[in-house]
């Protein structure tokens, strides 16, 4: 196969028989569960609770197939990893330099803002819990440099079992809740059939909860958790994918817990739920009066394992991309999937760097109104990723960069076409309606 990339090697198609396929196991479940707790992060429950307190269980279908459209994404990311050796910033590079110019953009920007977002939701549960302790900017302050040195330190294998811990409290606490608030199956069932409610932009309410939940850039740095947990070939394709299905089963079981709350407590009684993490800290208050003290701190225990598991996965993952980003500018051509399977990267000076630009600078937002314009510069490309990254991926896994065997089916490229043109049409409207009169 001819390379596209300029790489001196091809990765993804040698003579011979290819690696041995892995048996795929439970026990080699690990980045899907490190995706799945970084995916879901307050706001994403908070929007769940929404959805459910608005619509009841109307839109239980849309939150399943929002899951299966990410199952498809994140599918797509690591059979790239994995089939051609090379990582997805690797691919993009070789798509022009365009790609290049939105990623290093989006990461500097997108970091600066998301890094004072992930500390103040990881902060509001710990103030809560501990009202008089010290006040909520310095719990940030504190969210931030623990999540940097956990980081810092410890190579993926510690990460993904703390990752797994959380999880675990996650899981529990809104499995818990679902059983508490005595959920009605048999409108939850119904909720199953495709409505959309007959509600002013009610279908772009729908495409937001599909499109919403458990997936940013976190989606791309599937791949790069996948080779750091040593998957390196297509020999490992079958546990990938088991491991995908995972994730979003385990996505899935969140998903559909906080709408069964949102169902249940909000919608039945009535209640507004605030946008936002605040919204979260006012479910804690409402379960508080409603089932007792030990059931709202028990939410604002998994309201903490949420925020801080997108946090440090965020520190992580998306600190491995800036790192393959810049050694891809410094004209690096080794094998990136070994390089990331070694832990070298997590030790480099660029792993590092980004890590300290998503810790110290966004503290400065901790103690001011966050800036008007970059705040709509932040929110434009938040938007334009997810159908860039469809859209992408589309064309990498039907291109001679993929190996053959490896290349997208019918089901692939119509679960990305969909994604894409869902993103798409989100990100259009997320941009409309942007205060671009008060911009200039």
């Amino acid at each position: 196969m001819a390379d596209t990339t300029g790489n001196t090697q091809d990765l993804g198609a040698k003579d011979g028989p290819g690696p041995q396929p892995r048996r795929s196991s439970w026990r080699y479940i690990g980045p899907g569960i490190v995706v799945a707790a970084t995916g879901v992060g307050a706001g994403d429950l908070v929007a769940t609770l929404i959805a459910g307190s608005n619509f009841g269980y109307t839109l239980l279908w849309a939150a399943v197939v929002g899951c299966l459209v990410k199952i498809s994404l994140a599918e797509a990311c690591g059979r790239w990893h994995l089939s051609t050796g090379r990582t997805l910033f690797d691919g993009w590079a070789s798509l022009g330099s365009w790609t290049t110019w939105f990623f290093a953009v989006y990461a500097v920007i997108w970091g600066f803002v998301y890094g004072a977002a992930a500390m103040s939701s990881s902060a509001l549960p710990l103030q809560a819990l501990f009202p008089s302790v010290m006040d909520l900017e310095y719990w940030g302050i504190a969210c931030g440099l623990v999540g940097l040195v956990f980081v810092w330190f410890n190579k993926y294998a510690v990460f993904e079992k703390v990752m797994t811990v959380l999880v675990g409290v996650m899981f529990v606490v809104t499995v818990y809740l679902a059983f508490r608030v005595t959920p009605n199956l048999g409108d939850a069932f119904a909720g199953l059939l495709p409505v959309v409610p007959d509600e002013k932009d009610s279908i772009l309410n729908t495409l937001g909860l599909i499109g919403g939940v458990g997936g940013t850039i976190t989606l791309a740095a599937y791949g790069y958790w996948v080779n750091a947990k040593g998957w390196t070939n297509s020999g490992w394709m079958k546990v990938m994918r088991l491991d995908n299905r995972v994730a979003y089963l385990t996505t899935g079981v969140f998903v559909v817990a906080m709408l069964f709350v949102g169902a249940e407590l909000l919608h039945s009684a009535n209640i507004a739920l605030s946008g936002g993490d605040q919204g979260l800290v006012q479910l804690g208050d409402i379960l508080d009066d409603r089932y007792g003290t030990t059931t709202g701190t028990l939410f604002l225990v998994g309201f903490f394992a949420a925020s801080f598991t997108s946090l440090i996965g965020v520190w992580h993952g998306v600190s491995l991309m800036f790192a393959d980003f810049l050694a891809r500018r410094r004209g690096e051509r080794q094998a990136r999937a070994d390089e990331l399977a070694s832990g070298r990267r997590e030790r480099s000076w660029a792993f590092r760097a980004y890590l300290l630009w998503l810790t110290f600078p966004p503290m400065i937002l901790l103690f001011q109104d966050e800036p008007f314009r970059l705040i709509i510069i932040y929110g434009v490309l938040g938007a334009a990723f997810m159908p860039f990254l469809a859209l992408t991926l589309l064309w990498l896994l039907n291109s001679s960069r993929t190996p053959r065997e490896w290349r997208n089916g019918y089901l692939s490229n119509g679960m990305l076409a969909a994604a894409g043109l869902l993103f798409l049409v989100l990100a259009v409207k997320q941009i409309w309606d942007q205060p671009w009169s008060e911009f200039f």
